[in-house]
């Protein structure tokens, strides 16, 4: 598989720096990965709807406008995505991290979950379709290592 270049979809949690932590990991090992993500500003992600279309009469009909238009970046994005890594954090419920799970799971993406084993058991539905569990955004970085190049990088100790 050297030389093709991969997608990987983050999605999930935007609270924290793990994004980061995977971006700068593949790049400090020259992985050839290219990243893509749902929109990471919630307010942009929230009210792109109204401030596109006009005021909603309502908090539903504003979230199912924004919800929608976030919908065709999330499909295409996934559909056109090698693997994804999908982030649950422990602060808030991210349905949507959810939902993408199931998508790339009805459109055969292979992905990845990240989170605490805390919430186990709340995944364990998700966790039982993904191809990969990991714990720390270093997991998903030699993850990816192994799957993009055949190198297996062990874990220290």
């Amino acid at each position: 598989m050297s030389g093709l270049e991969w997608t990987v979809y983050l999605s999930g949690e935007i609270h924290t720096d793990w994004r980061e932590q995977i971006e700068e990991g593949t790049k400090a090992l020259g992985l050839p990965i290219h990243f893509v993500s749902p929109v990471t500003i919630h307010e942009d992600s929230d009210d792109c709807g109204v401030a596109i279309m006009g005021e909603a009469p309502n908090d539903f009909w504003k979230d199912q406008m924004g919800s929608r238009m976030n919908a065709i970046r999330t499909r295409t994005l996934i559909e056109q995505a090698d693997v994804a890594v999908i982030r649950f954090g422990d602060k808030y419920k991210q349905w949507n991290a959810a939902f993408d799970a199931g998508i790339c799971s009805a459109l055969g993406t292979p992905y990845i979950t990240l989170h605490d084993e805390a919430i186990n058991h709340a995944l364990k539905e998700v966790d039982g379709g993904a191809q990969a569990v990991a714990r720390t955004p270093d997991q998903v970085v030699r993850t990816l290592q192994y799957v993009t190049t055949g190198v297996l990088k062990r874990a220290a100790g």
